[in-house]
């Protein structure tokens, strides 16, 4: 990780840059390394670890390899969030920082709105499927509000909400990153506290309760881990597919594991390195131009996704 750290900051789309450089140089360097290539591979960091434990969290709750950070709608939520900021009142997402700020604030509403429905069915409904499906129907009725949006919108008001859909890394303030940190290690704390009742749900929800857990509880807490994780990345970066969902396979292929007290950290620290890897592939050194982080996660993560899906229907388990 630390490798990639480097490698990512030191080389970029502007070309390779070192810190110890001549005086005149060193001011253009230090504003590239500290405004820009440094908070970046920050946020690559924090994005990699949030969506990955979001998406190991998520499996093991639904017991569902498939599934992944954004399986309760909370990218869906975000989307419709953002869709209303961009396309329903497009002045004001004509401003900078207003811009900026208001993209992140509109992101998170959405998701905590898609949240807040999951949260109530879940106290209410016994079976888990169960709240899968429904949190899927809220994520597919928020896409067709977004739809609707889309259809009605002005060309360049649709191009800004595209471009967010892409994902991206960069462009986030000192003040945005922190908040960005805040919420990941919340999270993820969060997430680690939940390791022993992660550990007994692998053998279904009813062993679990004969154990002593209180599922309920249980799920709304990981339910607002995951929500945390995904709705702040999501919120900051925009939707950022697969790494969820394959980064948590990956952990167990290379550990033969199931226990949480080694999956969490290694799907922490394996996503981490993949999303500093994305970014690193995504810029084209010698250029200026950054190629959508979401292409990059999709062309690494779809392979693994297929991989389970095949082993799945050959009754393997990973």
């Amino acid at each position: 990780m630390l490798l990639l750290v480097a490698a990512d900051v030191l080389v970029g789309s502007t070309g390779a840059v070192w810190p110890f450089g001549g005086a005149a140089d060193n001011e253009i360097v230090r504003r590239i390394l500290f405004d820009f290539r440094l908070p970046k591979a920050a946020v690559a960091l924090l994005a990699g670890a949030a969506l990955s434990a979001g998406g190991l969290l998520m499996q093991t709750l639904f017991r569902n390899p498939l599934a992944g950070p954004y399986v309760l709608g909370v990218s869906s939520g975000a989307s419709l969030g953002v869709a209303f900021f961009l396309l329903g009142f497009p002045i004001l997402g004509a401003f900078g920082v207003a811009r900026d700020i208001g993209v992140a604030a509109a992101a998170w509403l959405g998701a905590a709105a898609i949240l807040l429905l999951v949260m109530a069915v879940s106290s209410r409904i016994r079976d888990i499927m169960a709240v899968l499906i429904l949190g899927m129907m809220f994520g597919s009725a928020a896409t067709a509000f977004v739809d609707l949006l889309q259809y009605f919108s002005s060309d360049s008001a649709l191009k800004s909400f595209v471009i967010w859909s892409m994902g991206s890394l960069g462009g986030l303030s000192h003040g945005q990153l922190l908040i960005l940190t805040v919420c990941v290690v919340g999270g993820l704390v969060m997430a680690a506290l939940s390791v022993k009742p992660l550990n007994l749900l692998l053998l279904g929800e009813g062993y679990a309760r004969s154990m002593g857990v209180s599922v309920k509880r249980v799920r709304l807490l990981l339910f607002l881990a995951t929500a945390l994780l995904a709705g702040s990345v999501t919120a900051f970066c925009g939707p950022i597919g697969f790494v969820g969902i394959a980064v948590p396979h990956v952990a167990r292929m290379l550990f033969r594991r199931a226990d949480h007290r080694i999956l969490l950290p290694a799907s922490v620290l394996i996503g981490a390195n993949l999303m500093l890897f994305c970014d690193m592939v995504s810029q084209l050194p010698g250029t200026e131009l950054i190629l959508p982080v979401n292409t990059i996660t999709a062309l690494l993560g779809i392979p693994v996704v297929v991989m389970v899906v095949v082993n799945s229907k050959r009754g393997r388990v990973m």
